[in-house]
């Protein structure tokens, strides 16, 4: 019984240390992508030019290293489960080496091809910059997430969540300072600006690494303690262990790979299919409306869901490892749950307050309400395949995700190449906000498939009312209690003002929805029962 309270501690501490730095971690990146959207000279351009070719180095990244921490803290937390810390350890070591080589490759070949990435992949040359000034990150970001990852799979997640805060603090505070001065310098060059900007995030990963490796130093006496007092250590070649890792790695990597292919179908569509019916600088604009305020905002909810994403791998990885099913299903449905409580009303409250959300936001670049509605649609999609996709590689159902992103992916370019090119002016669907209702419809397919595969894995029966009407009422109500007081108070304060009581309301209603939820979740375990 006490080992069941402390597993459900742990997880719940994990879950709400990471979900606090996501947070975090979102509202630095609002914070200075505000910055640059309204910065005179920036705007929707520069987030164009910035934005293409940061998709370009995410997905030399996510190549290089995206599957690596959850592929590490998988393979790690299940040597520690059965006591076996020098296997754990032994796992980081020939990870560390064997990712420090394939991100030092990735680096090298970005840099050297920034120009014909630039001007032929993307047809904007003037992210040739951006693609120079990120190259180096690559290297420093695969390295950090191996130590990520050895400290996530001993369920130390507090140093990766610490890690990632610091970065962001970092990338933000740099990102401001460097666009200053390369304005300063340029004469308020769109280009060089968008270049300072990603040097920032350059700077920031080597800085993220440097806590990362300090860390790893004073924790070195206890990782040799236990190491020392190791039990169930089975020898392993290490082209056995490098053959493991890159079996959990790479099919972890897919589903980060086909979702960075996902952002880059748009930046070599959008801007080339739009040129058909706009001139150049206006589909770079439009592109920049999409990848730069639409995206940073649709994508907050990740930020909060991503806690349980990342815990269920290592949860039910060592569940499964102590034969617990049990335990798994548990955190499953859990975690499914609140995951729509955090879905539906983001998405609501965002496709209801569209317009006066850019407006707040982006006062000097405003533009792209309907962009940002079409696109919020795909909200609730995104973080429960974030959730499923965590729950299927923790059971070990690795290909599954990228497998079901995949089909999604290349609908979504089917869409991309059909719709982008048609003038939004014959058709409300044409254009800009073609590329968005393809993304929405990438994630319902991809999320329809993953949760077929995890219902069949492990006999998960999910109650309707509870799961789906009750929050969809709940949300419906909330939305229109919010619109309401929207609607009445702005003509006397002022739209801005009115905006931010309508949401206060509205996140008052969610507030009391949680406590409720809490309360018979109490309710039921106290009477001995397991939540399902």
């Amino acid at each position: 019984m006490r080992r069941k309270k402390l597993q459900k501690e742990n997880f719940m501490q994990s879950v709400l240390i990471l979900m606090f730095s996501q947070v975090l971690i979102k509202i630095l990146g609002i914070i200075y992508k505000l910055y640059l959207t309204n910065r005179e000279g920036f705007g929707d351009k520069g987030n164009a030019v910035y934005s293409s070719g940061f998709q370009i180095y995410a997905l030399f990244l996510t190549i290089s290293s995206v599957g690596v921490p959850g592929a590490v803290a998988k393979l790690v937390s299940e040597k520690v489960a059965i006591g076996d810390y020098k296997g754990a350890h032994r796992i980081f070591k020939i990870a560390l080496v064997t990712f420090g080589l394939i991100g030092f490759l990735s680096s090298t070949i970005l840099f050297l091809g920034a120009n014909y990435i630039a001007n032929y992949f993307l047809q904007i040359p003037e992210a040739e910059l951006t693609l120079i000034a990120l190259s180096p990150s690559i290297f420093l970001v695969s390295i950090s997430c191996v130590i990520k990852g050895y400290f996530n799979g001993r369920n130390n997640l507090k140093v990766t969540a610490n890690a990632q805060s610091l970065e962001q603090l970092f990338k933000t505070a740099l990102s401001v300072i460097l666009v200053e001065l390369t304005a300063i310098v340029s004469g308020v060059d769109t280009t060089v600006m968008a270049a300072g900007a990603n040097l920032a995030t350059t700077i920031s990963t080597f800085l993220c690494f440097f806590y990362l490796y300090r860390y790893y130093t004073v924790m070195k006496k206890e990782i040799k303690l236990e190491i020392k007092n190791t039990i169930n250590h089975k020898p392993t070649r290490i082209r056995k262990t490098i053959k493991q890792i890159f079996s959990v790695s790479i099919p972890m990597s897919m589903s980060a790979i086909l979702g960075t292919i996902n952002k880059n179908i748009d930046s070599m569509t959008v801007v080339r299919g739009l040129k058909k019916f706009l001139s150049e600088d206006e589909a770079k604009a439009q592109y920049g409306i999409l990848s730069g305020k639409v995206d940073t905002l649709v994508t907050l909810p990740m930020s909060l869901n991503m806690a349980f994403a990342t815990t269920l791998i290592t949860t039910i990885s060592s569940a499964k490892a102590m034969g617990d099913e049990r335990l798994a299903k548990n955190k499953i449905s859990f975690s499914l749950l609140l995951t729509i409580l955090i879905g539906l009303p983001c998405m609501v409250g965002m496709i209801l307050f569209a317009k006066p959300i850019l407006l707040l936001l982006f006062p000097n670049a405003s533009s792209g309400s309907f962009i940002y509605q079409i696109s919020s649609l795909g909200i609730i999609f995104i973080i429960l395949e974030q959730t499923i996709s965590g729950a299927l590689h923790g059971l070990g159902k690795m290909l599954v995700p990228g497998g079901a992103l995949l089909v999604g992916v290349v609908v979504k370019f089917i869409l991309n190449s059909y719709l982008v090119p048609i003038n939004p002016q014959n058709f409300l669907l044409g254009g800009t906000a073609g590329a968005a209702f393809a993304t929405v419809i990438c994630h319902i397919i991809a999320v329809t498939i993953e949760f077929y595969y995890l219902k069949k894995e492990i006999n998960l029966k999910l109650d309707l009312t509870k799961f789906i009407v009750k929050p969809a009422i709940a949300t419906l109500v909330m939305g229109i209690i919010s619109k309401i007081i929207y609607e009445n108070i702005k003509i006397l304060i002022g739209g801005k003002l009115a905006l931010v009581i309508a949401i206060r309301s509205r996140n008052n209603y969610l507030y009391n929805l949680c406590i409720d939820f809490k309360n018979i979740l109490k309710r039921r375990t106290s009477k001995g029962k397991v939540y399902k």
